[in-house]
């Protein structure tokens, strides 16, 4: 029996990449990304965060989305965000980056926690 290696992914959509390339020029950073994590707590027992990050950190997984925007996963918070697309609504109700999680069995109702 082989090890066969376990590709994770998580999508950027190219909203999303706009949007993150937009705040980053407004943060004055040029090179780096958005940190995408997740830690427990919120209404449905788990909740996103984000954070600029001029670099990966060691262990992190870099995905690349459109227009060179790129976010940073460490390797717990990719357990639950695995097949996951981030994404960004324009709406003037939701204004805000937007997951589409496979993983998530249940959200609240603002979109910033989900049960695993």
């Amino acid at each position: 029996m082989t090890d066969a290696k376990v590709t994770r992914v998580v999508e950027i959509s190219a909203t999303a990449a706009h949007q993150i390339r937009k705040l980053m020029a407004r943060e004055g950073i040029g090179e780096g990304g958005l940190r995408v994590g997740v830690k427990g707590g919120g209404c449905s027992g788990l909740s996103y965060t984000f954070a600029w990050e001029k670099t990966a950190r060691l262990g992190d997984e870099v995905f690349d989305g459109p227009d060179g925007a790129r976010i940073f996963v460490d390797r717990k918070s990719l357990l639950y965000l695995d097949g996951t697309v981030l994404d960004y609504d324009t709406s003037l109700i939701g204004r805000g980056f937007v997951f589409s999680n496979p993983n998530a069995k249940a959200t609240c109702g603002c979109g910033s926690s989900f049960g695993a």
